[in-house]
C-alpha cells in the first residue's frame, strides 16, 4: 500500500504579548484556519492550564477549546496534544469522548499521554505519581475507554482506577482512535506499541535517536502480536512558515527525509502568523509536493 504524507495544524491555545494577549487559537479560528484547513489533515490543541513563563497570559482550556472548534471546523480529524491522564479521570473522560466523537461526526482521536508538568499537577491539587505510576495508570484508562467504548455494561478493576457497570451511550461508531503521546525508552514506547493506534513523537534527535525509538515501539507491537504497520507515527514539529521558495524547499528536504525514516503525519507548529499569504505557500509548495 502506498504512503501518503498527512499533515496536522498545532494551534496555540495560549495569548502573550505577542498576541496582545488574546489566546492564538481564538483569533486563528476567524484568521486563519479557514484558510489553512482545508489543506490539513488534522487539528491539534496542547492540555495545559496555564503558561510556561507568565501565569498570567491566558490559556484556553483544551478540552472545551477543542469541542469548540469541532463546531466551528466540520472536515478535519481532532486530537489533543496530549491529555495529561492525571488531569481528567478516565471512566468521564471516556464519556467525553464518547460524546465528542458522537457529535463531531466520528472525526475525534483521543491524544493522551501520561503527563510530565509537575508544578502544574501540584497548582490544581492533583497527585504526581512517578512515571511508572502514571504509564500505568495511562494503560489502565485506555483499558477502560476502549471497554467503555465498546460494551453496554463494561467493567473493570484495576490497581488505579476501576468502573461496575459504566454505561456510556450512545457508544461511539466508531470508537475514536487513541494517539499516545511518549518518548521513554524503558516504558512509554513500549505501551505505544502493544495499544496505540497511533504514536505521537518529540521532533528533536538525531537521525539515530528517531530510529532507535521506532524500533522499539515496533518490536512492542510484534511482540504484542500486532502489526506494526497499523501504528500511525506523529512527529511534533515547531517551524516558521515559509517566506520564500528557498525556505519551502528546504521544508520539503526536512520532512521527505522524515516521511522515509517512518513518519506518517506532521503537526507543524508554526506559532502565531499574521498573514495567510505563507499558510498558502506552506500548503502549495510543500504539502502538494509531498503529496505528488
Amino acid at each position: 500500500m502506498t504512503r501518503t504524507p498527512r499533515f496536522g495544524w498545532l494551534s496555540p491555545a495560549i495569548g502573550n504579548r505577542w498576541s496582545d494577549h488574546r489566546p492564538i487559537v481564538v483569533d486563528q479560528d476567524t484568521a486563519i484556519l479557514p484558510t489553512a484547513l482545508p489543506h490539513f489533515d488534522s487539528l491539534w490543541l496542547a492540555d495545559h492550564f496555564y503558561g510556561m513563563d507568565t501565569l498570567t497570559d491566558p490559556f484556553v482550556e483544551a478540552w472545551t477549546t477543542l469541542t469548540w472548534l469541532a463546531a466551528r471546523h466540520e472536515r478535519v480529524e481532532l486530537c489533543h496534544h496530549v491529555l495529561g491522564v492525571g488531569y481528567r479521570y478516565p471512566p468521564l473522560l471516556a464519556k467525553m469522548a464518547a460524546t465528542l466523537q458522537h457529535l463531531c461526526g466520528g472525526r475525534f482521536v483521543l491524544g493522551i499521554g501520561a503527563g510530565w508538568r509537575a508544578e502544574e499537577y501540584a497548582a490544581y491539587g492533583y497527585d504526581f505519581p512517578r512515571p511508572s505510576v502514571r504509564f500505568a495508570q495511562l494503560e489502565e484508562a485506555v483499558t477502560i475507554c476502549r471497554r467503555m467504548w465498546t460494551q453496554d455494561s463494561p467493567s473493570f478493576e484495576g490497581r488505579y482506577y476501576r468502573i461496575d457497570g459504566a454505561a456510556a451511550p450512545p457508544l461511539p461508531d466508531p470508537p475514536p482512535r487513541i494517539c499516545i503521546g511518549a518518548a521513554g525508552e524503558k516504558v512509554g514506547l513500549p505501551l505505544v506499541g502493544r495499544l496505540a493506534d497511533a504514536w505521537n513523537a518529540p521532533g528533536d534527535g538525531d537521525e539515530r535517536d528517531w530510529a532507535r525509538r521506532l524500533d522499539i515501539v515496533h518490536r512492542a507491537a510484534e511482540d504484542a502480536g500486532r502489526d506494526p504497520a497499523d501504528i500511525e507515527v506523529s512527529v511534533t514539529l515547531e517551524r516558521a512558515l515559509p517566506e520564500s521558495d528557498a525556505d519551502s524547499a528546504r521544508l520539503v528536504e526536512e520532512l521527505a527525509a522524515r516521511f522515509a525514516a517512518g513518519a506518517d503525519h506532521f503537526v507543524m507548529d508554526f506559532g502565531n502568523p499574521t498573514s495567510t499569504e505563507p499558510v498558502l505557500r506552506f500548503a502549495e509548495q510543500v504539502i502538494a509536493t509531498l503529496r505528488g
